[in-house]
């Protein structure tokens, strides 16, 4: 059935855009209405941001009325519940909606993720996002610096007094129906972006818990390039300070030393700082590993242009001559 998804029209806000281009992706049988029409609204499907109405049942998803509270929950440090961050209707939609999407996106992928997964990628995306949006549109927390958040650079796609001048009604109405799409395309592709990263970071977990172990246990090898190994590797083995495995570029191979937590730049072990910044030849002299290919000035990656090559690198990194 074709489902009649409403909002409020004018100006577009991330909360809004958000739940809604969810919704449209997860009922793409749909008719979307920018309205404030109250008789309109109550005869939609579902109703974002409008409508005065919290009923996830009846597909309600409004958070202005007097008496909403909606709130997240966290565990204090005696691990008891307390309220966190209250909903708008971003986070409203993907509470309910959140783990559809997910397997949606995994389907795509060709891969299936079982019920506990979806919940808990669901709820990475509203921690690492979803409530970042909810702050700003309750006037609560403003989030990034600048221009530097989703929420303000989605504002800035609304329409400006200036382009509103030489417009009539009609003429503006439709320019901000298309501005409000092109939003959600942009959420979409953010988003589907970052769940292709944890759904890859879920199933290839296994495949580095069971990589090759080398030089006492200090040297992951991977025989995949391009896998998600970090947050395994900083968690569950804290022995590994190097990771080996295959370079984009066929044949080559690069080392990475191992953050002492994701997201960090300091390093449970950095490279020689012989090596730093070099390059070919004079890596190769450094190193005496012919086919030496770079290394970071930073000391956190290099390169060979084989595989023996790399592990060679590694081995003098590690102490292992």
């Amino acid at each position: 059935m074709t489902q009649r998804i409403a909002t409020h029209n004018g100006s577009h806000h991330a909360d809004d855009t958000f739940g809604v281009a969810v919704l449209t992706a997860l009922f793409p049988d749909h008719i979307l209405l920018r309205i404030r029409d109250p008789d309109e609204i109550a005869r939609a499907d579902f109703a974002v941001d409008v409508g005065g109405e919290w009923d996830p049942a009846r597909g309600r998803f409004d958070h202005h009325q007097r008496d909403f509270d909606g709130a997240r929950t966290r565990l204090d440090a005696q691990g008891q519940p307390v309220r966190a961050e209250g909903y708008a209707s971003a986070g409203l939609v993907w509470r309910e909606f959140g783990p559809a999407y997910v397997r949606q996106v995994a389907e795509r992928m060709g891969r299936q993720v079982d019920e506990a997964a979806l919940v808990a990628i669901a709820q990475d995306v509203d921690s690492a996002l979803v409530r970042y949006l909810d702050l700003v549109d309750n006037g609560e927390d403003t989030v990034a610096p600048g221009i530097f958040g989703l929420s303000e650079l989605l504002s800035l796609l609304n329409t400006d007094w200036m382009e509103e001048q030489a417009l009539t009604r009609e003429a503006h109405a439709a320019l901000q129906v298309e501005r409000f799409r092109e939003g959600m395309a942009l959420v979409r592709r953010f988003l589907d972006a970052f769940l292709r990263r944890k759904i890859g970071q879920l199933l290839a977990a296994d495949k580095v818990r069971a990589g090759r172990r080398l030089f006492d246990g200090r040297l992951l090898y991977l025989p995949e390039g391009g896998m998600p190994w970090t947050r395994v590797v900083v968690e569950e083995m804290p022995e590994v300070q190097l990771v080996l495995y295959p370079d984009a570029e066929p044949g080559r191979h690069q080392i990475r030393t191992v953050p002492q937590r994701p997201g960090s730049f300091h390093a449970r072990l950095d490279l020689p700082a012989a090596w730093a910044g070099l390059r070919d030849e004079e890596l190769a002299a450094v190193t005496g590993v012919a086919d030496a290919a770079f290394c970071h000035r930073n000391l956190f990656i290099a390169v060979a242009r084989s595989y023996e090559g790399a592990l060679r690198l590694a081995a003098q990194a590690l102490g292992h001559n």
